[in-house]
């Protein structure tokens, strides 16, 4: 699995909050699985470019 989630950009956003190590990795499978849902949705739309809408 690729790094689709900047750690340090994550903790930033959460503020003041602890970030337990195996959160990055769940995180991480939560975003390309969003990824892999908004290019199946464009190619079922005879599309190549990702868009918002396909969130």
């Amino acid at each position: 699995m690729a790094d689709l989630i900047v750690k340090a950009a994550v903790k930033e956003a959460l503020d003041d909050m602890n970030v337990a190590s195996d959160f990055y990795d769940a995180l991480d499978a939560e975003v390309e699985e969003l990824l892999e849902d908004a290019a199946r949705r464009a190619e079922e739309n005879d599309r190549k470019t990702v868009q918002p809408r396909d969130l």
